[in-house]
């Protein structure tokens, strides 16, 4: 029994050793101790808060929307009736890429890179335009934003 007793002890001295080592504690009590591995706790619990992006950091999204494939649908089934079907109003027809750049009898109606600067958008935003019809949802806004921001290409 003294035997089985002695080599029990060397044992758990081995651990013992074993675990300093490692970085844990050196009494033979803690090598024979099982314990579940614990995760550190969060230090910052708080959610991340969005920071201002730069046109750069945004340009991949944004260059996605393509003028003939997003915005000029929305043009065609919302604007080309009074700019570009029959009449032009004000002189701009929105049936094509170039008319649109042209502008109105009054000027340029778009800032390529800068949809706040863009007459256009300003009147579809506030709800100005189309006068008549249903004004542009949300999204259809959020797209010609995107393609003006984007730098409104011919694409």
């Amino acid at each position: 029994m003294r035997i089985k007793n002695l080599y029990l002890h060397s044992i758990l001295v081995l651990l013992a050793m074993i675990s300093t080592a490692c970085g844990a504690s050196a009494t033979p009590e803690a090598a024979t101790a099982i314990s579940e591995p614990t995760l550190p706790a969060p230090t910052d619990t708080s959610v991340p808060q969005p920071t201002q992006t730069t046109a750069a950091a945004t340009e991949p999204a944004t260059a996605a929307v393509s003028f003939v494939n997003d915005v000029l649908p929305i043009f065609e089934n919302r604007c080309i009736k009074c700019h570009g079907g029959e009449k032009t109003n004000e002189g701009l027809d929105l049936k094509t890429y170039d008319s649109l750049m042209t502008g109105s009898k009054n000027g340029t109606v778009l800032t390529p890179g800068d949809a706040n600067d863009s007459f256009i958008v300003k009147q579809v935003v506030e709800g100005k335009m189309p006068k008549r019809g249903p004004k542009l949802t949300p999204a259809q806004i959020q797209i010609l934003m995107d393609w003006v921001n984007a730098g409104a290409l011919n694409n």
